[in-house]
């Protein structure tokens, strides 16, 4: 899903700024402008912003400065009650001494919706996350993931304009949240509502969301699909934030057009695509996925190839996570695929290893 313009823009975060103390600035003038049906992921590390920003946009939270627009209507003094948005918190928040059917109708009672509504409604809700026949259950009597079912059908069911999320899956187990992940990816593929989610997972990112916003200390460090930021980080921060890296440090020799040559460490010359680097002399940060790296290549098929030792193999079913030391980094992965012709290594050979420049970007040292 691109970028919507302005006019088209259904949610906007316009030149926010927010401090809680007057001087430091945990989100810093952020711009940020999400499309209607779009589901929109504010993915961080801890103290990045990224949860400010949604409860900025819930109202729990006051920008300092700028503009905060829903529907092309400003809503930085409007009530949180007053925004017509649903939440889902990690902890669920549901009330405990009410049925499941009983939560669900709490927002639309508040609404003073008709009796005949609110269980239509309530029955639609439950319906959809598959809970029809817990309506009469307490929370207690539920898994984690039923909870969190119920939480989920809590928050769309008096049709909100928009749904927020912070991190709704943080109390579940793997499987569950996986199984969760692609629930909550479906809900939203067939309502089409508008989701703003949280979260420090990037798996979980990738896995659910039209565009990813990638924060780092207040700033929106990229924004993009999560297939151009997986293959195609901007900065040396996304791309050891976003899936599994391999970095080597070296300094800029040549550029020639898109490319650069590299010296690493021990003088050896890595090609590389040029992304984040201006001249000749700057320090870069190489960035190379462990799944692009191919064992014991044909001499001549790809521009870097160099020696690499063998220190571990752990065999993961598809594939086989090996660790080498290569121009001296001992924290190298690869990623052998686990096909019918896949390499036998053995710990403490030394084997060539090699990559395509395409697949090496030269960003900002870090």
């Amino acid at each position: 899903m691109n970028a919507p313009s302005p006019e088209d823009a259904f949610v906007r975060f316009v030149n926010v700024q927010k401090s809680y103390d007057g001087e430091n600035l945990v989100v810093k003038n952020l711009n940020l402008d999400i499309a209607k049906g779009e589901f929109l992921t504010m993915l961080g590390p801890s103290g990045s912003g990224k949860t400010t920003c949604l409860m900025m946009l819930a109202g729990f939270e006051t920008a300092t400065h700028g503009d905060i627009v829903l529907d092309q209507r400003p809503i930085n003094n409007v009530a949180p009650h007053r925004r017509d948005i649903g939440m889902v918190f990690q902890n669920y928040a549901l009330f405990p001494h009410m049925t499941v059917a009983e939560n669900l109708a709490f927002p639309l009672q508040v609404r003073k919706m008709a009796a005949s509504e609110i269980t239509a409604r309530v029955k639609k809700a439950l319906d959809m996350v598959e809970l029809g026949s817990f309506g009469g259950r307490r929370p207690a009597q539920l898994s984690g993931g039923q909870q969190q079912r119920v939480a989920v059908a809590r928050a769309l069911v008096f049709e909100p304009k928009l749904v927020l999320m912070d991190e709704p899956l943080g109390a579940l187990d793997k499987q569950l949240r996986e199984q969760m992940q692609y629930e909550i990816k479906h809900i939203h593929e067939s309502l089409g509502v508008t989701v703003v989610y949280v979260t420090h997972d990037q798996s979980e990112a990738l896995t659910m969301s039209n565009r990813i916003a990638v924060f780092n200390d207040g700033i929106i460090q990229q924004l993009a699909s999560p297939e151009d930021l997986y293959e195609t980080p901007m900065n040396a921060f996304v791309a050891q934030f976003i899936g599994e890296n391999n970095r080597l440090h070296g300094t800029v020799r040549e550029i020639n057009d898109e490319r650069c040559m590299v010296e690493a460490q021990g003088g050896s010359t890595i090609v590389a695509l040029k992304v984040n680097v201006n001249a000749a002399g700057d320090r870069t940060t190489l960035s190379l996925r462990p799944e692009r790296i191919t064992v014991r290549p044909e001499p001549g098929t790809m521009e870097n190839i160099h020696e690499a030792k063998v220190e571990e193999l752990i065999y993961l079913g598809d594939h086989m996570r090996t660790r080498v030391t290569l121009l001296g980094h001992g924290d190298f992965v690869i990623k052998v695929p686990n096909s019918a012709g896949h390499q036998h290594l053995e710990v403490g050979e030394t084997v060539p290893v090699g990559w395509h420049a395409e697949d090496c970007r030269a960003l900002d040292h870090i």
